[in-house]
């Protein structure tokens, strides 16, 4: 009896431990990134307002890369920058994408290649949160902190599953290198 009880003790302070690990970790990574000064945007396709915000942003900050991910045609998005007065040499449109997970994974390691440690995250208000999970994850594997600019949207913001389903991908690209889209986008169909 006092074996059993031992273990389950045992057990618990485990649990405990791992749980109070991962608390650290996160809230060490949120401190770490109010200190970091973002190098460069990555800024989500989707909405274009997103990117209209993006190269208002782009305006005030004249040091930063642009890193558009899965946005508009190109043509518009060199348009948009250019008439913004951008220098087309900071922007870099990536089309590689098909969903937010994509987004992150198709360029962090660029990002890292390029030295970059510390982003603003450019998206619409009602996918923030979708898009932290899967940000934290993903470019938090490669050492990459972010700041959150939110666009505003007047949507209310996405269901939580989206966030658990898409930070769960997030997981399974960081351990395997795939990201399940085209398991996501069947489950989607249905």
């Amino acid at each position: 009896m006092l074996r059993k009880q031992t273990r389950s003790l045992g057990r618990s302070f485990l649990f405990l431990l791992l749980g109070l690990s991962v608390v650290c970790w996160f809230g060490y990574r949120q401190i770490k990134s109010q200190f970091d000064r973002p190098q460069a945007m990555l800024v989500l396709g989707g909405d274009t307002k997103r990117e209209v915000f993006a190269a208002q942003l782009a305006r005030e900050h004249p040091d930063l890369e642009i890193w558009v991910s899965g946005g508009s045609n190109p043509e518009y998005a060199e348009w948009l920058f250019s008439e913004a007065g951008i220098d087309m040499s900071r922007l870099h449109l990536d089309e590689r994408a098909v969903d937010t997970v994509t987004n992150f994974t198709t360029l962090v390691d660029e990002l890292q290649a390029q030295g970059i440690s510390s982003i603003y995250l450019v998206t619409s208000d009602d996918h923030m949160r979708r898009a932290c999970v899967i940000g934290e994850i993903i470019l938090g594997s490669r050492g990459i902190t972010f700041k959150p600019v939110p666009v505003p949207s007047g949507r209310e913001p996405e269901p939580v599953e989206k966030s658990i389903r898409d930070g769960a991908r997030a997981i399974l690209w960081v351990t395997t290198g795939h990201t399940g889209s085209t398991l996501s986008r069947r489950l989607q169909r249905r």
